[in-house]
């Protein structure tokens, strides 16, 4: 079985107290899901294109999981402390 990954790349965080309060309750579906957490933030060097703020890549057993994760009760209460303060893209990607 393929692996599933969520990739996010954040563009754009206009209020970075609103993070903190995102992760806190985003831990809840971290804790149910147990994703392995490749990369949460962390300096990068930008080689090609823009720089972004940050990125996060969780890995999961499959493409399921990683669903789950994200339509999950607990991760969707958290993705709404944002509103319209992030600009983010979000991907769940299939392992090869």
């Amino acid at each position: 079985m393929k692996k599933g990954y969520i990739v996010v790349v954040y563009e754009e965080i206009k209020n970075a107290k609103l993070m903190k309060k995102y992760a806190d309750k985003g831990s809840l579906a971290i804790k149910k899901y147990k994703p392995n957490v490749l990369v949460r933030g962390g300096k990068s060097i930008k080689l090609e294109g823009k720089k972004y703020p940050r990125t996060v890549v969780l890995e999961f057993t499959d493409v399921k999981s990683a669903k789950n994760f994200y339509y999950s009760n607990e991760y969707q209460a958290a993705i709404k402390i944002f509103g319209d303060s992030i600009k983010r893209n979000y991907q769940i990607v299939e392992g090869s």
